[in-house]
């Protein structure tokens, strides 16, 4: 048969534990539904739990009033798809972070996945943190350029990849994540901003998607805690996490902007985001700078469950996305199945997400959490801990 192959290897996924399929419990804000129980929901991205605010939704309806905004763009921006509101979003992008300005992408996927087929040549050389979120990786194998992954956040052989390979290429990229999305670290963008000042032929890639709405004075992430935001030649962000919207963006300057809309095969051949969403995100990221208490709960519950998976110690600067390593597959879904008995929906990550051995529970948190819940789980954690 010619399905036979897919079916072997179907069967080797189950036997290793790494067969997926699609839940069949609902979404309810902050939880999950499954039939007669209700779970708290930590595998969501949902990280200042705005996307169930029906507050926030009747002024959505208000501040839109007698506006029209289609829902369905029905073309690619390029063609007939381009609406004002589309660049109504970028120019508020560039001015909420201070650049010449911005290209909304349809997914953080798409834009990862675009920028640097679009701009490394053969003449450039790619260089990533070892740990980088997957669009990125297929990026990097896009690209019609070499590349190279360092150990994650080891800064100093960087270092040493930029003093070898630099006088070779025209252009090198560094390519890192912000805050990492499946290990929750921060990474030191201003050690990169050094480096990219002593290397003058490199730009700087930062992707802050789990960063972009719940970090930062003003919501716009690590770049902004670390004050380098104008050093960033390309910082991305997403708005279906912290935002609760949909889509992606990139900020950076007006030349590489225009380069982007004639080169980057993901922005040309896609139908443009549907204008009402964009409507939404714009609602949204008028109000980004006002949710402090948000962003300052969020960090609150963080260390607070931080302080039960690995002590006070280490709590300290934990960030929102808190995994719990376990190391095989099979003990990786054992807890998996004990937090679910516990009402705690925590979906366990394997290969290939993450590397082998390194099977996790990821807990990731919202702002619309409560401190009890969190003592609640906490105190599960800590049982399951001493058995």
């Amino acid at each position: 048969m010619v399905y036979t192959d897919y079916e072997s290897q179907l069967a080797v996924l189950r036997s290793k534990g790494n067969y997926r399929s699609l839940s069949s419990r609902i979404p309810q804000g902050k939880y999950v539904i499954a039939e007669d129980r209700t779970l708290l929901n930590l595998s969501s991205n949902d990280y200042l739990g705005l996307a169930s605010d029906p507050l926030l939704r009747q002024d959505f309806e208000a501040w839109v009033g007698k506006r029209s905004y289609p829902l369905s763009a029905s073309s690619s921006r390029l063609l007939a798809g381009n609406y004002p509101v589309h660049r109504q979003v970028e120019r508020q992008l560039a001015t909420l972070f201070g650049r010449e300005d911005a290209l909304l992408f349809n997914s953080g996927y798409h834009a990862n996945m675009g920028i640097l087929p679009a701009l490394a040549n053969k003449r450039s050389l790619i260089v990533a943190d070892r740990l980088v979120h997957a669009s990125l990786i297929d990026g990097m194998r896009l690209a019609n350029a070499p590349h190279i992954r360092f150990h994650h956040q080891d800064l100093d052989q960087l270092e040493r990849i930029l003093v070898k390979e630099s006088p070779k290429y025209e252009r090198i990229f560094i390519v890192t994540e912000s805050l990492f999305s499946m290990d929750g670290d921060i990474t030191d963008l201003t050690r990169l901003v050094a480096l990219k000042r002593s290397y003058p032929r490199v730009l700087l890639y930062v992707d802050e998607a789990h960063a972009f709405g719940c970090r930062g004075s003003h919501g716009l992430g690590i770049a902004e805690e670390q004050g380098c935001i104008q050093d960033i030649d390309l910082l991305i962000g997403t708005f279906g996490k912290a935002l609760a919207s949909m889509g992606a963006f990139v900020v950076c300057s007006s030349l590489l902007r225009e380069y982007l809309i004639n080169t980057a095969r993901p922005f040309i051949f896609s139908t443009a985001l549907p204008p009402y969403q964009v409507a939404w995100t714009s609602f949204l990221l008028e109000r980004l700078a006002t949710w402090d208490d948000r962003r300052a709960h969020l960090a609150t519950i963080s260390h607070q469950l931080a302080q039960a998976l690995c002590g006070e110690e280490k709590a300290m600067g934990a960030t929102h996305i808190l995994p719990w390593v376990l190391g095989d597959n099979a003990t990786c879904l054992q807890v998996a199945r004990e937090l679910d008995e516990g009402d705690f929906y925590c979906l366990p990550i394997r290969t290939p997400t993450v590397p082998a051995g390194s099977a996790r529970i990821r807990f990731s948190l919202s702002a619309d959490m409560t401190e009890r819940e969190i003592a609640t789980l906490s105190s599960l954690i800590q049982h399951m801990h001493r058995l």
